[in-house]
């Protein structure tokens, strides 16, 4: 038998001391005392002298110098400090705003036309300071620009334009369509509001200061700033439109997107992925047919856009926590130890495997259990008859 294995047995079986409970701050809720100690007497009338009328405006720091020149020592200022948090008298003076905890926005999108983000960008103009303002809503499923206008200023009207034409365009029906956007004027105005209540569209907002709460349309934006032939500044508002819709037409039905398996939104939005993914796969079969040798693991296969789009995921569940126990069995036969046995799954806890033997000169192995398999009783009516006793291991 290995030592290691040797050492591991023995340690399972060996008494484990109970822990002390824990308080609410994760410390051990049976403190050591010291002869160091300031007794509660002591601290009743350091806390009574604190918060008396002559000292009740002043910090502790103030205190302790104003006693020590009266020749008056209680204790050192970060004991009054500490007195002082015990009956939660320690706090910030001035009356501080408290951030308001906003809701993660979390959209699904399984099809076009389910959820649509909007943003505003600026493009500039023929002189410092001056700028034209570009209004885009973008299906985060397809990618595809159902809607965009260029203006000269912001305007929650030319915003409820916008969207009131996209939605007659793209043929919505009343709560078919999310409406995400962050937190700008025209998307939080009150008559865009009521708009979308007309219209029976649900809105959706980013949080205030979380940059990546909308991150397709601000990639979007990126893709066309980027490009290049995408001009420092724009002579005209004239010369911004023609140049934003020559853009759309690439983008919407001539660039490979890399999120869809490189297809274009509008194949995607349209419906037709499937007929083009056909299309696809019939050219790498015909190619892996004049050349097998070049696919060495498996025939090529046309890759095929994603099924769900999400603005912010939900964060996976956080697993169990398990514990670990040591199973202790006697032969019943010799009635002395024989071997230690491993408790692997049960018909009420888990599947109804039974008792489990380690082979010829093994040893046993911590076994992982939820919470409610550690009850001995439960161990030792389901799991097996020979069981005697269990030894809780405290894990982190």
């Amino acid at each position: 038998m290995p030592r290691s294995a040797h050492y591991r047995a023995h340690d399972l079986l060996a008494p484990v001391k109970q822990p002390h409970a824990l308080n609410a701050v994760g410390r051990s809720a049976v403190e050591p005392t010291s002869s160091r100690d300031i007794s509660v007497a002591e601290k009743a009338v350091i806390r009574e002298t604190l918060n008396s009328e002559r000292f009740q405006d002043q910090s502790p720091r103030e205190v302790y110098s104003i006693l020590l020149e009266e020749g008056r020592y209680l204790c050192h200022w970060r004991s009054m400090y500490r007195i002082l948090s015990e009956h939660d008298e320690v706090r910030e003076r001035r009356n501080l705003r408290r951030r308001t905890a906003y809701i993660r926005p979390e959209l699904l999108a399984t099809r076009p036309n389910s959820v649509w983000s909007w943003d505003i960008s600026a493009m500039r103009g023929p002189a410092k300071w001056q700028h034209f303002w570009l209004y885009v809503i973008i299906d985060i499923f397809s990618r595809h620009m159902v809607g965009w206008l260029i203006a000269d200023e912001i305007s929650t009207e030319l915003a409820e334009q916008l969207v009131n034409t996209a939605c007659e365009q793209q043929h919505i029906q009343r709560h078919q369509l999310t409406l995400h956007a962050d937190n700008g004027g025209p998307m939080k105005a009150k008559s865009m509001a009521q708009l979308m209540i007309d219209l029976g569209i649900t809105k959706s907002h980013s949080r205030p200061h979380v940059s990546d709460d909308n991150p397709f349309s601000e990639a979007q934006f990126k893709t066309m700033k980027y490009r290049s032939d995408y001009p420092d500044r724009f002579e005209s508002i004239d010369l911004a439109r023609v140049w934003m819709r020559e853009f759309v037409d690439w983008y919407n039905y001539h660039h490979h997107h890399t999120a869809l398996a490189l297809l274009t939104p509008a194949t995607v939005h349209s419906g037709q992925t499937r007929v083009v993914l056909a299309r696809r796969q019939a050219t790498l079969d015909a190619a892996f047919a004049c050349h097998p040798q070049r696919f060495i693991r498996h025939p090529p296969l046309a890759p095929a856009p994603p099924t769900t789009v999400w603005i912010n995921p939900p964060k996976p569940a956080l697993p169990l926590p398990v514990t670990e126990v040591a199973i202790h069995f006697l032969n019943p036969d010799a009635n002395q130890d024989a071997h230690l046995g491993i408790v692997a799954d049960c018909g009420a806890c888990f599947g109804g495997l039974g008792c489990q033997e380690p082979p010829a000169g093994g040893a046993a192995r911590p076994l992982r259990l939820t919470p409610q398999t550690t009850d001995e009783s439960c161990l030792q009516q389901r799991h097996c008859p020979s069981l005697l006793q269990t030894h809780p291991l405290n894990l982190p």
